[in-house]
């Protein structure tokens, strides 16, 4: 390579392509978002159910990234090339995801319950808006 010329770094295929995937991830969440908000609150109550569980919705799925990137993190960090900070912080991050996880699971099947539930023929009476929460 010519001294004028600089130095080029590649980037391994696998890297670029997990890479591209991300983004496409996180471009498919927005767009999800977008037509969450616009759907009617039978559809989007089916939505939510799919992106909440635990297993294989989205919720569920992220957890399972942070985790695992808790693993890679932990890794490095021990080896000196990360900060303790960055394992601890994505460690707790995973953690309280899969709290939250916990916390949504037993109001899964009400979610799903009302995308396939047909339109009452009467309105129904709004029910105050005050929870307790159970742990």
């Amino acid at each position: 390579m010519p001294a004028d010329e600089p130095a080029r770094r590649t980037v391994p295929e696998s890297t670029s392509s997990a890479v591209r995937l991300a983004d496409e991830v996180a471009h498919q969440l927005g767009q999800l978002t977008e037509r969450l908000s616009q759907l009617p609150s039978e559809q989007a109550a089916q939505i939510l159910a799919r992106v909440l569980d635990p297993d294989e919705g989205v919720l569920g799925r992220f957890t399972g990234l942070l985790i695992t990137g808790s693993y890679f993190t932990k890794n490095h960090a021990e080896r000196g090339l990360l900060p303790a900070e960055v394992w601890l912080a994505l460690g707790r991050a995973a953690n309280e995801l899969n709290d939250i996880g916990l916390d949504l699971d037993p109001h899964i099947a009400a979610l799903a319950a009302l995308g396939t539930r047909p339109a009452p023929a009467t309105p129904s009476v709004a029910a105050p808006l005050v929870a307790r929460r159970h742990r």
